[in-house]
């Protein structure tokens, strides 16, 4: 029961021996805690003043990644319509030429016809002038076989010219 109702000599002595360790601890300890306690709370500061910096670079970055995607998708779209209207434009050109390839070669195709068939009605007429003198030449013959026959013919030839 003595601890709970301790003697009057005992409390002076445990009152002393704190006082004489609390300022022990003032003098020393004390100073370099709270220098420690201010360290971390200056360090603690410029990490949520840093964090809050980086947190603001990173917003501002994302946003000119944002615009520069943004810029990228429009040149995208740019790049696709330009070879989109170049794509038509040779398709056209190029349907162009054939339309004008194909006409030429038609056109030249229906010269050539028609000089092969000039060719050919020359030929039939010169195969046909050539019957032609054949079998008169053969008429004339059986006709004109005797000599009587040839002059009434020469003579009635003659007469038949006009002469200017």
């Amino acid at each position: 029961m003595k601890l709970l109702t301790p003697e009057f000599g005992l409390l002076i002595w445990t009152l002393i021996a704190f006082l004489v360790v609390f300022f022990i601890l003032k003098k020393m300890a004390w100073p370099a805690i709270i220098k420690g306690l201010r360290d971390r709370e200056n360090s603690i500061t410029e990490s949520l003043a840093t964090a809050q910096k980086v947190k603001e670079e990173m917003a501002q970055m994302k946003s000119e990644n944002e615009a520069l995607l943004a810029s990228a998708r429009e040149e995208r779209a740019i790049m696709i319509k330009e070879a989109r209207e170049t794509k038509e434009k040779m398709i056209s050109d190029a349907k162009e030429l054939a339309k004008v390839e194909a006409n030429k070669i038609i056109t030249e195709a229906q010269i050539a016809i028609e000089a092969q068939k000039m060719a050919a009605m020359i030929d039939v007429k010169n195969q046909v002038g050539k019957l032609v003198i054949e079998v008169s030449e053969k008429v004339l013959r059986k006709e004109l076989e005797n000599k009587d026959a040839q002059e009434v013919h020469i003579k009635g030839l003659v007469d038949g010219v006009k002469l200017n």
